[in-house]
């Protein structure tokens, strides 16, 4: 076995993963799927362990290629930028950028910002993944991604851009017709919809100084999107809570009230995620470096 390690092939391999295609691994590469095909094949030899669980529908990584992904993610992001900043250090960052974000967020926040990035940096195109779920940076080939939670620790690289204010919101009519309670414990006796990626959603949490309250309303619905529960809290099906940039222009029109505005909801913020290790494109890096700005309010 030779003492260099295959550094072709690891590359090939987290171009299959990130793209979930030996044929589509392949078109990007410029490569004949043959040889994406042997690059692995060779691999798995060297490592002596299969990588992947293959049929004609499904491409799945076993307990070893799982194990080797990140590494091999590395492999190829730190090569790529190396080759990027060795061609010229004056260069304009160009290519593709894979970002992963909140589908709220993503149309109500970051699809405004983004035609100022591409007039800046017109060679940088950007491939947008919006779910709620949290995706695996790393093993999906993301390069960066957008989260409002309060993020756990990790080996993610993650950047605090701003606060996110959770509002008490239901209709007008609603709060007429079933009260307005002055207490969070209040809303224990009201119809709740509830917001499904987070942790115990069903347990709303409050704080206001040094007290601390929570409290399990009687849920109606429970979703893994936030804004498909606008229309029933409009409609005075219920009470929600919910972020501000999901709710606040209905907030902000009357058609719906919030309650409790001196009590806080479990304190999230808006965050820039990337993987670990470096260093990073200039691609990676303009847009990061942009989103930063954009959306922290810092200009």
């Amino acid at each position: 076995m030779s003492k260099l390690p295959d550094l072709e092939g690891l590359a090939v391999f987290a171009k299959v993963v990130e793209l979930r295609s030996f044929a589509a691994a392949a078109e990007e590469l410029a490569m004949s799927k043959a040889t994406v095909s042997k690059a692995v094949t060779r691999l798995e030899e060297r490592l002596g362990a299969r990588l992947f669980n293959r049929t004609s529908r499904r491409l799945a990584l076993t307990d070893a290629g799982q194990s080797l992904v990140e590494r091999a993610t590395r492999v190829l992001a730190e090569a790529q930028a190396a080759e990027e900043e060795a061609s010229s250090q004056s260069s304009a960052p160009r290519g593709t950028v894979r970002m992963a974000v909140p589908m709220s967020l993503g149309i109500t926040t970051l699809g405004p910002v983004l035609p100022g990035f591409f007039e800046a940096y017109p060679d940088v195109s950007v491939d947008l993944h919006l779910s709620d779920a949290t995706v695996d940076l790393v093993g999906m080939g993301f390069d960066l991604a957008l989260r409002v939670a309060s993020l756990p620790d990790s080996s993610l690289i993650a950047r605090r851009l701003r606060g996110v204010k959770r509002q008490v919101v239901a209709a007008p009519a609603y709060w007429e017709k079933h009260g307005r309670p002055g207490h969070p414990a209040g809303l224990a006796e009201h119809r709740g919809l509830t917001y499904g990626h987070q942790a115990a959603p069903e347990t709303w949490r409050f704080q206001r100084g040094g007290e601390e309250a929570s409290v399990r309303p009687k849920s109606v619905v429970r979703a893994n999107n936030g804004d498909v529960l606008v229309p029933s809290l409009i409609a005075g099906v219920g009470v929600a809570v919910l972020p501000d940039f999901i709710v606040g222009p209905a907030v902000a029109d009357g058609r719906l009230e919030e309650i409790l505005v001196d009590w806080t909801a479990a304190p999230i913020a808006l965050h820039l995620v990337m993987p670990p290790g470096g260093p990073r494109p200039a691609r990676v890096d303009a847009l990061a470096n942009y989103l930063g700005k954009a959306l922290s309010g810092k200009s």
